[in-house]
């Protein structure tokens, strides 16, 4: 079925036009952005279970942006009183004021940003789904996670717990200003197993995740991950420490969406461009990769956890080439940093919620797939390591450093697997350096979306990254 569109904002829809009518008389722009998002979590131990109503996307409220004179201000409220549309532009008006005054009281520093484009546009998207979160039996999802970490810990030999976690959300966004009136309902849902292994003072713990668009109809695809992850977490337990150095590497699925977010995420996020805080603002129609390097972003490149049909600023979404065979092209941006860039926005304007402001934020970050087969690389290393399971990253996007936390590496040795295992791994290196030592791309590619990304150290939102297993060489420690 299509995923319903929300009752609550079809109903205030009415209103918020009117609101938005009255402060057009004051203001030369004036946008909506109307949130209703419902969700479900459950979390099953061997000793616990947790239920909740509440994921990274649950919120219910609206954001009115105002422009006159070269200046945006944005004003957020969440009651459910949406009935008075005279009193609610007033009020707008009274809270924007003051927050100029203050501003204008500190001599603050702003931007002069022309104004948005409000090209008229109506449009309506429902992405299919079978089961809705809000109507999901939660005892049948408690009873199958439950099973999962039964299972676990009946398959290793030294568990001593099993962690499974589901969790779906039904979102609901409307954007309307004088001239759009855009609409968009969809699923999207994640799950995770976690085992954690014990044996003579060692406790390893890891890690396996399932996501895409859809309900929790989705939750097979995590059952289908259980046994291999048992296996992984008792082969930790026997793995031993790498030797620091350089390696030629074969990174999967996983690791490679790993790099693609922390090598060219923030990197090239072009609000960074506008504080000249991003070493990719320099390399725009340079080479950053070798030919092999395709990447694509954009909420339409993939169908995982952070697609939709346009962003929270009314901007359609897209499927952005930053990466076109080692050529970096361009980055990403929300609407305002591309007035102030003077390009198109890139449909890449995301809120932590209603109540945060925009920033340009990643969707799905993926490397293009290639012409060889996994088999055929592990077949061409000489003396190396298959990295396996992504933990986490940091980068620097001023100066193009990355560092990736990797589960464990599988030794290789003339072209093939030993069995020796080494855990855990830090890969360290100079972004250019990585990527222009790839030469070899396999012919699958996923993507993973179980988690979110912050900017900085707040501003959380569902992200995915992903791609083919690369083969390049890495610094590793």
């Amino acid at each position: 079925m299509k995923t319903p569109f929300s009752t609550y904002l079809e109903s205030i829809a009415p209103v918020v036009k009117e609101v938005i009518a009255l402060l057009r008389k004051d203001y030369d722009y004036v946008s909506a952005l109307c949130t209703d998002s419902k969700g479900l979590e459950v979390t099953i131990t061997q000793h616990t279970k947790h239920v909740s109503n509440e994921t990274m996307m649950t919120e219910r409220g609206v954001v009115f942006r105002v422009y006159k004179d070269g200046q945006y201000s944005e004003y957020a409220l969440n009651t459910d009183d949406m009935k008075d549309a005279a009193y609610i532009a007033e009020l707008v008006k009274k809270e924007i004021g003051e927050q100029l005054d203050l501003l204008k009281s500190v001599n603050a520093k702003t931007y002069s940003t022309p104004i948005l484009d409000d090209e008229p546009i109506t449009f309506m998207g429902q992405k299919d789904v079978e089961i809705l979160p809000e109507e999901a039996d939660v005892e049948d999802i408690a009873t199958r996670l439950k099973a999962i970490s039964d299972k676990g810990m009946s398959l290793g030999e030294h568990l001593i717990e099993c962690y499974a976690l589901w969790k779906s959300t039904h979102v609901c966004k409307m954007f309307l200003s004088e001239n759009r009136d855009l609409r968009q309902a969809y699923v999207y849902s994640e799950g995770a197993i976690m085992p954690i292994a014990s044996r003579d003072g060692k406790n390893k713990q890891e890690y396996a995740s399932h996501s895409g668009m859809g309900g929790c109809e989705l939750l097979s695809g995590l059952e289908d991950k259980l046994e291999v992850t048992v296996r992984n977490v008792e082969e930790l337990l026997d793995a031993t420490a790498i030797v620091p150095g350089e390696y030629e590497i074969i990174t999967c699925p996983e690791v490679t969406g790993l790099i693609a977010h922390e090598a060219f995420g923030h990197g090239v996020e072009m609000d960074m461009f506008v504080k000249n805080r991003a070493l990719g603002k320099e390399y725009i129609d340079k080479r950053v990769g070798s030919d092999q390097v395709t990447m694509h972003e954009g909420a339409l490149c993939a169908d995982d956890v952070a697609s939709y049909f346009f962003d929270d600023e009314g901007t359609m979404a897209g499927d952005v080439i930053e990466i076109d065979h080692g050529i970096l092209k361009t980055g990403i941006c929300d609407a305002l940093s591309a007035l102030r860039l003077g390009i198109k926005p890139t449909g890449n304007g995301k809120r932590e919620n209603f109540a945060h402001k925009a920033y340009t934020r990643m969707t799905n970050t993926v490397f293009d797939s290639g012409e060889y087969t996994m088999e055929e690389m592990i077949a061409s290393v000489k003396k190396g390591y298959l990295l396996e399971g992504m933990e986490s990253g940091m980068e620097d996007p001023k100066h193009w450093g990355i560092q990736c936390i990797i589960s464990k590496g599988r030794e290789i040795i003339d072209g093939k697997l030993t069995g020796k295992v080494v855990a855990p791994i830090i890969m360290t290196g100079y972004v250019p350096d990585l990527l222009g030592n790839i030469t070899m791309c396999s012919k699958d590619r996923q993507t993973f979306g179980a988690g979110g990304c912050g900017k900085g150290y707040k501003e959380w939102v569902k992200v995915s990254d992903g791609g083919p297993y690369l083969k390049t060489k890495g610094i590793l420690g």
